[in-house]
């Protein structure tokens, strides 16, 4: 592997124009391809085998046309002061309200609240439904301007306006806000560590050129393959992560190879073969860990994963091709003020063992290995605890801030109608098998009306066909709570004995139960899902460490560190403990997507970490030094720029905290802490107190599977040869250029 990369690397170097130019026609194409794809069709939701879906499919089919994805939006009138909205003063001004929302043009209907029975019991609240011709996406500015001002204009008649449903969310798109605060961040941080420049710019631009390269191929593929916007949000925020963090290794290694006196071709070909071979088995574990959310059977989930793996092998290709050849374009402003000052005078750079922070925080952990490594643990398992009590759901309105009318339409709804209104459950009776379906649909719903935590249940709505019937049902309590959980475990659980008596078959849909089942089923992949993942990244870590023990060690710290964010998330956002900090409103369950997401990504970042570091330890072991030494070598050479790599990738995912959405808070509060405890107490902690302890044995393999395993020279080993004169008359010229 590391003299396959070494003459990689040399041959981009020599070639560089070649090389550069081939990327420059790569990034144009797809960028034309991109530009000139048709608009892709927002997919809706889908989840195969679970039974809401089957509903809702069966719906589809039954029903045709009838679930058009139409946007809607309900708005809530409340009366003031103790009034009804039935008084005349009230109803004349909730009519014409109604009769001014139905007048926009991509307006299909709207319900009278006082022919629908859209009223409360007290009086004091009704609502109606305005329902649009297109989907969300495609109202046009006039459209949602309209309805703002509608509501303006009801609310001047002195009652209480609110509205909620999908023609209420903002559908503008990110603002890039936050991937601007992780760019600006990390450029800081490339020129503290680097101290040029051109060196701190250089990953930076390779990693735009590799997002660039994603997202334009992303969106021209959005359209025949149907991917959702979600997908190119993660592919370029991971694929501007490990484009910076794996340009970062190549001219870290680059800058190093210089200061030991190699000429700037022969320094880029051995930071391609060695600092690039960490990068390619890094990449191949970010990779895995993507790929395998196929593994849960989400398709939402399996085209973020896909599409993100995408991205990482662009930004691993880009790394090991175009930053080489960048290198030879200027072999020299990359290097060091001092050692640039060096050749200035004529002299050549000497490598220096100097002590700095690495190998002093090293040598801290080596003289007392237990008590940090018991300390990492505690604190890690203290972090981790609060996951026993996780509940997972899929937060809506509930959710928002207080500010929105999204989040007041939604306490409106609950005051005057009860809190299972703004949750109701859809039951699909299959009655084409019985000898009166409107019998059997009756049955059906007399039998779960007696249902304990059941308000009502409406009317059944029959299809043309007169076998099918729908009908909803509204709990007692609020979509999220438990109870209504237990409430469709409890119709699910009676079913044998309702369809024995009704003569026909029922399922429960409804956005409600698609939350509860898609959190369960959720959590029942995520076990498969690790062992699926950490199995074969165990393997692929074998074959580089060549250790039984280094791959377990680094799959259980990544455990540790994954749980230990988990339980923070919970903390914050489901038991509100530091919530006002983050401007968190109101806490609730944690987003059901969250636990698998997080492992996914945080799992092939953890990965990165442990093999750059773990790498250089490897390196030094085998080129003949003993274990200590060799844990203070690989610190010496890879901490701070691990440090800063880290901290980029805290940056980006903190800028996601500030966003006014409480779903992207948590994500992005999840993978910067996952990101802050793998890096400073797994890699930075655990990591060399483990390898302290075990001394010898942490390099240990059994002989037979020595002989079995290909053998990838990650560490450079063949690479090995004294440093080479001072750069040649054509280097320095091209340098003086």
């Amino acid at each position: 592997m590391a003299a396959f990369l070494y003459r990689i690397g040399r041959l981009a170097f020599r070639r560089r124009w070649t090389v550069a130019l081939v990327w420059a026609a790569v990034l144009a194409a797809v960028g034309l391809a991109g530009i000139t794809a048709p608009e892709a069709e927002e997919e809706p939701f889908s989840m195969p085998g679970i039974e809401s879906q089957e509903a809702f499919d069966l719906m589809e089919e039954r029903f045709p046309g009838a679930a058009a994805d139409g946007a809607t939006a309900r708005v809530v009138f409340v009366s003031p002061n103790g009034e009804k909205v039935t008084a005349t003063e009230n109803k004349k001004a909730v009519e014409a309200a109604i009769a001014e929302l139905g007048d926009g043009t991509q307006v299909a209907s709207t319900v009278d609240p006082y022919e629908s029975g859209a009223v409360s019991e007290d009086g004091s609240t009704a609502y109606t439904t305005v329902t649009y011709k297109v989907d969300a996406a495609g109202l046009t500015d006039a459209s949602r301007s309209h309805l703002d001002k509608s509501l303006e204009h009801a609310r001047d008649s002195g009652l209480t306006v609110e509205a909620g449903g999908d023609a209420m969310e903002d559908m503008g798109g990110p603002s890039g806000t936050a991937e601007a605060i992780g760019v600006s961040v990390a450029a800081v941080v490339l020129l503290i560590t680097f101290g040029s420049l051109a060196a701190a710019g250089l990953p930076l631009l390779t990693a735009l050129i590799g997002v660039g390269i994603s997202l334009f191929a992303i969106t021209a593929l959005a359209g025949p393959l149907g991917l959702a916007d979600t997908t190119s949000t993660v592919a370029v925020m991971l694929g501007l992560a490990v484009g910076i963090d794996y340009a970062l290794f190549i001219v870290s290694r680059y800058r190093e190879e210089r200061a030991k006196g190699r000429a700037a071709q022969e320094a880029v070909a051995l930071a391609t073969g060695t600092a690039g071979s960490a990068v390619v088995f890094a990449g191949l574990t970010v990779v895995i860990a993507l790929a395998g959310l196929s593994v849960v059977g989400i398709p939402m989930l399996t085209e973020m994963g896909l599409g993100a793996a995408g991205a990482v092998v662009v930004g691993v290709l880009i790394a090991l091709t175009l930053v080489p050849a960048f290198l030879g374009f200027w072999p020299n402003a990359i290097l060091t003020r001092k050692d640039r000052k060096a050749r200035r005078a004529g002299g050549t750079p000497r490598e220096t063992r100097k002590v700095n922070g690495g190998t002093r925080w090293a040598s801290f952990v080596l003289r007392r290995p237990l008590p940090v490594l018991l300390a990492a643990v505690a604190g890690l398992g203290a972090l981790a605890l609060p996951m026993t009590d996780l509940q997972l759901g899929m937060p809506g309105d509930e959710a928002k801030s207080t500010q929105t009318t999204q989040r007041r339409a939604y306490e409106a709804l609950a005051e005057g109608f009860g809190p299972g209104f703004n949750g109701p459950l859809t039951v699909v009776v299959d009655a084409k098998d019985a000898d009166d379906p409107k019998a059997a649909a009756e049955t059906v719903s007399e039998r779960i009306v007696g249902t304990e935590g059941v308000v009502s249940v409406s009317p059944a709505q029959f299809n043309e066909s007169g076998d099918t019937a729908v009908f909803s049902v509204v709990p007692t309590t609020a979509p999220t709570d438990q109870e209504t959980k237990d409430l469709v475990s409890s119709i699910r659980g009676d079913r044998s004995g309702i369809e024995s008596a009704a003569g026909a078959t029922f399922e429960v849909t409804g956005t409600t139960a698609m939350n509860i089942d898609v959190s369960e089923k959720v959590q029942s992949a995520l076990v498969p899902y690790l062992l699926v993942v950490v199995g074969l990244a165990v393997i692929l870590l074998l074959v580089v460490f060549r250790s039984i023990l280094v791959p377990l060690k680094a799959a259980a710290g990544f455990l540790l560190s994954v749980l230990a964010s988990l339980g923070a998330v919970v903390v914050v956002f489901q038991q509100g403990h530091g919530a006002d900090l983050l401007g968190v409103e109101t806490t609730g369950p944690i987003m059901s997507l969250m636990p698998i997401f997080l492992v996914g990504i945080v799992f092939g970042l953890a990965m990165d970490y442990e093999v750059f570091l773990v790498s250089r330890m490897r390196e030094a072991y085998v080129h003949g030094e003993r274990p200590a030494q060799a844990v203070t070598s690989g610190f010496r050479h890879s901490a701070r720029v691990v440090v800063a790599a880290a901290l980029i990738m805290i940056a980006v995912f903190s800028g996601f905290i500030g966003d006014s959405d409480a779903m992207i808070k948590m994500i992005g509060f999840g993978l910067a802490s996952a990101v802050l405890l793998d890096a400073f107490v797994v890699r930075m902690a655990i990591v060399p107190a483990v390898l302290a302890l075990l001394g010898e044995r942490a390099w240990w393999l059994p002989k037979w599977l020595d002989r079995i395993l290909p053998r990838v020279d990650v560490e450079g080993e063949a690479l090995t040869r004294p440093a080479e004169p001072e750069a040649e008359p054509a280097e320095k010229d091209l340098a003086r250029a």
